[in-house]
Formats: C-alpha cells, sequence, structure tokens
C-alpha cells in the first residue's frame, strides 16, 4: 500500500510540473499582443508626425526587442519547469515534505 502511494505522489509531481510548464507558455499571446501595440503606436506616431519617424522608429525597435525578451523567458521557464527539476523516485521519497506524508 506504501509504494502505490509513493507512485500517486510522483504521478501527481509529474502532473503539476506539466501543468506548470504550460502555464508558462501563456506568456507568448502576452508578448503578441504587446508587439501589436507596439507596432500600432508606431503607425499612429509617424501619421501623426512624419518628420519624426526616423526618431520614432528606433523607439519602436527597442519595444519589440524588449517585448521579445519577455517572449524569449517563456519557452526557458517552461524548459526549466519540465526537465531540469526532474525529480528521482529515491529522492523524491527521502525529501518529501510533510504535507504529502499522512
Amino acid at each position: 500500500m506504501k509504494k502505490r502511494d509513493e507512485n500517486s505522489q510522483l504521478e501527481m509531481l509529474e502532473g503539476a510540473k506539466s501543468m506548470g510548464a504550460g502555464a508558462a507558455t501563456i506568456a507568448s499571446a502576452g508578448a503578441a499582443v504587446g508587439i501589436g501595440n507596439v507596432l500600432s503606436s508606431s503607425i499612429h506616431s509617424v501619421a501623426r508626425n512624419p518628420s519624426l519617424a526616423k526618431q520614432s522608429f528606433g523607439y519602436a525597435i527597442l519595444g519589440f526587442a524588449l517585448t521579445e525578451a519577455i517572449a524569449s523567458f517563456a519557452p526557458m521557464m517552461a524548459f526549466l519547469i519540465s526537465s531540469v527539476f526532474r525529480s528521482k523516485k529515491e529522492d523524491f521519497i527521502k525529501q518529501a515534505p510533510l504535507f504529502f506524508q499522512s
């Protein structure tokens, strides 16, 4: 019975890690919205004042770069959650938190 409980705890841990990795990729949608906002603002600013097109283009590139930096953190965190934080069965049994033990 004890071995069955240990296996179910490991399966629950793996399921939680999968859910965390999936939730970490939601930031990609936010980055897409951010890039759309930067492009929209750039088009509006050039339409209002064409003489500042060169200067606003530099700011737009900076906005794209910062938004893409956030977008690159999402897959990195998903990879860390799913691959790096792997736990072996023996390690899990030795270091199990108190709330997993009955």
